[in-house]
Order: structure tokens, then C-alpha cells, then sequence
């Protein structure tokens, strides 16, 4: 049997390039290499633990951002995906962890303080998110999977889960295997401000971008900051602009706006111009199928319907498994 991989995404609004490069293409490579049964849920709980306080967009969130996955290339037939909050043994997984998991570990959680220094507009200080990490096993180990696509960023998460996997098995037995990281490479991709992209921010380039909306948002990005006139050379190595158009451009194109830049033969404007286009042409059959499925809605539905009840059977089996142990 295929090993099993599991990973999730916050429905916190519409999708970026920043998550389309970040996750969702690493998402996509792997299940169309064959070697993974793949598991991606929208993980709603985990929106819930910083958006509690208005939940009314959590539902046209969620559509929007299962939109996007299938949009991006990321298909039903080949991938499971699912809401978390349709299978209620998340939850009962999550207590019985939590109760074996020693404070101290989610004390050292390096983006807890991270995360609430981001979103100072909200109250996070509450319980489901200081406890998220426990919530986050909870998802990867209910599917015993053996592998995590994560970047760099992610890795104390993961760690965290396999420690409380072995505490866990210690006390219980061989119930979850302990899941490895996948890493991700995640390429340097800043927001038009040119801080990190986020909704937070309101700096993104959206997937859902198109036509005039989207060239303005290139030609507002900041580019080298030190390129004030168009006869200065320029650092291609410090331009975000750069930077994207090494994931759309021909590498022919790249090395000569690289040279163009450096040189100070091609203007920032010109060089955004380029981008825009090559975006605008990239882009193109992302927006086909974001039309295609918004107008079919009861596609999408009925895709979520077809993995919840997929998941619900590795999730109840699961769990019998653990109240067994536990005597429960």
C-alpha cells in the first residue's frame, strides 16, 4: 500500500501566490508522482482558534479556498480532500492528546508568539489557540500518516507531533506510526509591499487576480529599493519583481532581464510590464476552472461529500483503536 501523507490549510480568505508557491504546488507534484495516497483537508477548527469572533465568512471561505485547490490542478481522482469539522473524531482525538501533552511543549512553540505579535487586532489568548499544535497532531495522526509536507518554517510543528506520538505510544502501544517531515522548498516571495505576502497584510497577489486588478498590483510592487531612476543599475538578487519572474518567465528571459537589470538597460516599469503579462498568460486556465466550478458549485460540494465520507472510515477505525487503549 501507498504511504499515507495528510496536510491542511486555514480557509481564511482567497488564495495567493504566496500559497500557491508556499503549498498547493507541492500539494499538486506529489500526488501526480503516484507514490502518496494524499489527504489535504480544510482545516475550519483551526480558522476558528484566531477568527471565533466572526465566524460569518467561514462558510464562502471555505468554497473559496477548495476553488483554488482544484483550480491550481489539484484533482479528486487522484487526492482526498475534506473539512475538518465533518469528522467529529478530530475532536476526541484531540482531547485524549491533549491530555497526555506536558504544557512545556506548546510553551516552546515558536510561532505561537509569532502568530499573535501578526494579528495584534485579535484576542489570542484563549485556549484553542495556545493548544492548536495538539489539534494540528491530532489531524495527521488520525490518518497514521507517515509523511508531512511542510516547509522549513513548519518543522517545530512537526516535531512537536511526533514527540506527543511518542509519548503517546509509550504509554499506550504501537498504535500511530511517527510521521517525517516532508519538506517543501519554498521559494523567497514577498507581498507588493515587500514585507512577507499575507491577507494580514492586505499586500497579496491573489489567484483569483485577473485583467486590470492584477497589473495594477504589479506596478505597485517595490522593487530594489537602492534603483531610484531608471539610469541606475539595479540587483535583480534584491527585486521581488525578479524573483516571481523566475517562477513565469523563460529561463532565457530571466538571465536577460537579470543582465537588462544590472546594466540599467531595462526600467523597473518595463520590467513589471513583463511580469504582468506572463502572469496574466500563467494564470489563464487557473481562472477558466475558478469560473468552471463557481458555476457548478454542486461539483465542489459533492467532492467534499465523496473525502468526508472517505476519511470519516480511516478516522472511526482509528479511533476505536485509541478508546481501546485507553480503556475509554
Amino acid at each position: 500500500m501507498k504511504k499515507r501523507i495528510v496536510s491542511g490549510m486555514r480557509p481564511t480568505g482567497k488564495l495567493h501566490l504566496g500559497n500557491l508557491h508556499g503549498a498547493l504546488a507541492n500539494w499538486v507534484e506529489l500526488q501526480n508522482k503516484g507514490d502518496y495516497d494524499c489527504y489535504y483537508f480544510v482545516a475550519d477548527w483551526h480558522a476558528l482558534t484566531s477568527d471565533y469572533a466572526d465566524p460569518s465568512q467561514l462558510q464562502a471561505n471555505i468554497f473559496d479556498m477548495v476553488v483554488d485547490w482544484l483550480s491550481v490542478g489539484l484533482e479528486p481522482e487522484k487526492s482526498t480532500f475534506f473539512v475538518q469539522s465533518k469528522i467529529k473524531e478530530h475532536a476526541e482525538l484531540f482531547l485524549l492528546l491533549s491530555i497526555i501533552t506536558p504544557l512545556a511543549w506548546l510553551e516552546r512553540n515558536p510561532t505561537y508568539k509569532e502568530i499573535k505579535n501578526e494579528l495584534v487586532e485579535k484576542d489570542l489568548a484563549t485556549f484553542g489557540f495556545f493548544g492548536y499544535p495538539v489539534l494540528q497532531a491530532a489531524d495527521i495522526v488520525m490518518y497514521k500518516a507517515h509523511g508531512v509536507p511542510v516547509g522549513v518554517d513548519q518543522l517545530p510543528h512537526i516535531e512537536l507531533t511526533r514527540e506527543i506520538v511518542r509519548r503517546f505510544n509509550n504509554f499506550y502501544g504501537e498504535i500511530f506510526p511517527v510521521p517525517d517531515p516532508l519538506l517543501t522548498v519554498v521559494p523567497k516571495l514577498l507581498g507588493i509591499d515587500g514585507r512577507k505576502m499575507s491577507k494580514s497584510y492586505d499586500n497579496t497577489i491573489y489567484l483569483s487576480d485577473r485583467g486590470e486588478e492584477l497589473r495594477k498590483k504589479v506596478a505597485s510592487m517595490f522593487t530594489d529599493p537602492q534603483r531610484m531612476r531608471r539610469k541606475d543599475p539595479g540587483r535583480p538578487e534584491l527585486c521581488n519583481v525578479f524573483a516571481i519572474h523566475g517562477l513565469y518567465s523563460p529561463e532565457p528571459d530571466v538571465l536577460q532581464i537579470a543582465s537588462a537589470c544590472r546594466s540599467a538597460g531595462i526600467g523597473c516599469t518595463e520590467c513589471k510590464e513583463k511580469l504582468a503579462q506572463r502572469l496574466v498568460e500563467s494564470l489563464q486556465p487557473v481562472h477558466e476552472r475558478q469560473d468552471y466550478y463557481r458555476a457548478h458549485p454542486e461539483q465542489v460540494r459533492d467532492i467534499l461529500t465523496v473525502g468526508e465520507a472517505k476519511a470519516t472510515a480511516i478516522a472511526c477505525h482509528t479511533m476505536a483503536e485509541v478508546r481501546e487503549a485507553l480503556k475509554v
